[in-house]
C-alpha cells in the first residue's frame, strides 16, 4: 500500500496548514471557550473546505490532522461526520455517544437513518475537559413529515456500519494532529529548559520518553491512513482497521499528553501556558467514540468469535 501523497494531496495539506497558522492562533481557541461566536472568523474560511469531507476519506483525514494540530474549534469535524448523508451543515448521532457541536449545525442524522432539523432535537450540553468543543446529549424528536428525511435502502448512502467506522477514523485523524503538536511543544521545551547546566533534552530518560511518543504517533498515523484507504476502497478490512486506528490514536494521545505534562513540569498545568489546550483535546477525544481499551475489546471479539 502506497502512503505517498499525490501532488493534489500535498497542496491540500499545505493550504490547510497555511490557513490555520494564519486564522487559528491559540488566542482564538481561548476566546472560543467563553464566546462561541469567536469561531465565526475561522469558520468563514473553513466553510469553503467542507466539500473535502464529501470526497475521499483520506483527503478528509489530511485536513483533520491539520485541524487537530491547532486544536481548531468549530463544526468541521461534526460536518465531516455528517457529510455522507447530505450537503447542509450537519452532525451525526451514534448510539450511546455524545454529539459534537449540535448548536452550530443545521441538520442532525441518527443511526436509524433519519435526518432532522437541528432545531427539532432536544440537546443538553455536557461538561467536558475540552472547552474548545461542545458535546451534547441528544434526544431523537418525534418524527414527522415536516422535519424528517428518511434514508431508505434505495438511497445511495452508506449504512450505519460504514458511518460508524468512518467516524472512528476521522476522530483518530484529528487526534494524530493533536499528538503531533504535543510532541513538537515538548521537544521545543526539552531543548530550552536547562537543568544542571544542561538542556533537559540531553538526559537519556527524557530522550526515551520523547522517542516513544514519536513512535506512537507514527504508528497511529499509519493506522489512520490505512483505515482511510480501506474505507475509500470498500475493503473488507475496513471495520477492523477503523478500530485499530482509533485505538492507536487514543493510546498515542494519552502517552503524548502524560509525557508532555511530565516534561514541562509545573508550567504545563498553568492556565497561561498553551499546553493544556492540547492536553484537554487529547484526553477528551480519546474518549469520544470509544477509548482505546473499548476498541481493543471490539478487536478481541472480532478475533475470537
Amino acid at each position: 500500500m502506497d502512503f505517498t501523497l499525490s501532488d493534489e494531496q500535498s497542496a491540500l495539506v499545505d493550504g490547510a496548514r497555511r490557513l490555520l497558522s494564519r486564522e487559528c492562533p491559540t488566542s482564538l481557541v481561548r476566546a472560543h471557550m467563553t464566546d462561541r461566536s469567536a469561531v465565526s472568523s475561522l469558520w468563514r474560511h473553513l466553510s469553503e473546505w467542507t466539500d473535502v469531507s464529501r470526497g475521499p476519506v483520506v483527503d478528509t483525514c489530511l485536513v483533520l490532522v491539520e485541524l487537530g494540530a491547532v486544536c481548531a474549534p468549530g463544526p468541521f469535524l461534526a460536518d465531516a461526520l455528517f457529510a455522507p448523508l447530505g450537503d447542509p451543515l450537519g452532525t451525526l448521532v451514534l448510539p450511546g455517544e455524545f454529539v459534537c457541536d449540535v448548536d452550530l449545525v443545521d441538520r442532525v442524522a441518527f443511526a436509524d437513518g433519519s435526518v432532522v432539523d437541528a432545531s427539532s432535537v432536544a440537546a443538553r450540553p455536557v461538561d467536558v475537559l475540552d472547552s474548545s468543543r461542545r458535546l451534547f446529549e441528544v434526544t431523537h424528536p418525534f418524527l414527522s413529515p415536516g422535519v424528517t428525511e428518511e434514508v431508505t435502502a434505495g438511497d445511495e448512502k452508506p449504512g450505519v456500519g460504514a458511518l460508524v467506522s468512518r467516524a472512528y477514523v476521522l476522530v483518530a485523524a484529528e487526534l494524530v494532529g493533536t499528538v503531533r503538536t504535543l510532541l513538537e511543544m515538548t521537544l521545543a521545551y526539552a531543548r530550552e529548559r536547562v537543568q544542571f547546566d544542561r538542556p533537559i533534552g540531553s538526559f537519556q530518560a527524557v530522550q526515551h520518553k520523547l522517542a516513544d511518543v514519536a513512535l506512537e504517533r507514527e504508528r497511529a498515523e499509519a493506522a489512520v491512513f490505512y483505515a482511510a484507504m480501506c474505507l475509500d476502497a470498500g475493503d473488507a478490512d475496513a471495520v477492523r482497521a477503523a478500530h485499530v486506528a482509533k485505538a492507536a490514536a487514543g493510546a498515542a494521545a494519552r502517552k503524548a499528553a502524560k509525557d508532555a505534562i511530565q516534561t514541562h513540569g509545573g508550567i504545563g498545568f498553568t492556565w497561561e501556558h498553551d499546553l493544556h489546550l492540547f492536553i484537554r483535546r487529547a484526553y477528551t477525544s480519546e474518549f469520544l467514540f470509544g477509548t482505546s481499551h473499548w476498541h481493543h475489546d471490539r478487536l478481541g471479539e472480532m478475533l475470537f468469535t
